[in-house]
């Protein structure tokens, strides 16, 4: 059995794959998360605010290809000890507020635990729709930080059983709630682009469906919001709308960077949700001209501090 890496394939990680890096300094970061807020607020857009700002924090702690970071603490990992993560600081900003405008992580009034637990089932949503766009490693390293900085009663009233188990009952109706979504978010392509993928590889667009389908459409039931509450008997915890999937995936590609045709889709996704019937006030908004602009804005502002707080950054 091998125990430990080899010294040689340990330096060699080093180099080329250099550990997450840690959270910016918590005063800044707390200073763009409340004006992001307030923002948000004004808008009556608090549960998109929440859904952007789990991707742009965590798209924007990872090092960008082709640079090599210099850090005292470069070893850390968004599950060290005392390493306060990106993911830690967003679910304490969001839990525990303060009446004081005067305070920089002031949101308001504390949350209930029937609060706590439902903006932390909308954290752990937006992080699992976001492994379609950047991928399984990221995804864990966010719910293992996300996890780690749970409190106990919340973490309990959180549910631990699964809705996206496939049985031979629900697969059709998975894979039909995915064709809907690739209709409504890529029509009037939506055929041809379905084709083009498919010939990329016979089961790449079966893939693309069934996780449309499985993870990033809403699942059955009713949607939860910013100001809901929820408690681990809720069956729709964590529930988001077709228009907040659309937010998941632009704040996802537009932290990444450099993946501008995918980016674009999404975009017009988002733009698109005005379609769907039955929308919320804030989906309604979100889905016009201004809401699309405010959160590709707000991904960005965001995004700047995260990373500007960075290691030194040294071109290889």
């Amino acid at each position: 059995m091998v125990k430990h890496l080899p010294p040689a394939i340990k330096h060699l990680l080093t180099l080329r794959n250099p550990a997450t890096l840690p959270a910016p300094p918590i005063s800044k970061l707390h200073a763009v998360l409340t004006s992001t807020y307030r923002s948000a607020r004004d808008r009556n857009a608090e549960t998109a605010w929440l859904v952007l700002t789990v991707n742009a924090i965590r798209e924007a702690a990872r090092p960008s290809e082709g640079s090599f970071f210099i850090s005292c603490r470069q070893a850390c990992t968004l599950t060290t000890a005392n390493r306060p993560s990106t993911m830690a600081q967003l679910y304490r900003f969001v839990k525990r507020g303060t009446t004081s405008d005067a305070d920089s992580r002031s949101i308001g009034a504390s949350a209930t635990l029937a609060e706590a637990v439902n903006r932390a089932a909308l954290i752990r949503e937006a992080v699992l729709k976001s492994v379609i766009f950047v991928g399984v490693p990221r995804v864990i390293l966010s719910f293992a930080a996300f996890n780690e900085a749970l409190d106990p009663d919340v973490k309990a009233a959180l549910r631990s059983k699964s809705h996206r188990d496939a049985t031979s009952e629900n697969i059709e109706s998975t894979v039909e709630r995915g064709k809907a979504l690739w209709r409504s978010i890529y029509t009037p392509h939506a055929e041809k682009l379905h084709d083009k993928l498919g010939s990329y590889h016979p089961d790449f667009i079966a893939f693309i469906i069934q996780s449309y389908g499985s993870v990033l459409a809403p699942m059955p039931g009713g949607l939860k919001s910013f100001s809901d509450s929820s408690s681990v008997t809720d069956p729709d915890q964590g529930n988001l709308s077709r228009t907040l999937s659309s937010v998941v995936g632009l704040a996802c590609l537009r932290a990444e960077e450099r993946v501008v045709p995918q980016l674009t889709s999404h975009v017009f996704g988002l733009l698109k949700a005005r379609y769907v019937e039955g929308k919320s006030e804030e989906d309604a908004w979100l889905a016009t001209d201004e809401g699309t602009e405010w959160v590709i804005r707000t991904v960005d502002d965001i995004v700047d501090v995260v990373k500007s707080e960075h290691e030194v950054r040294v071109k290889l």
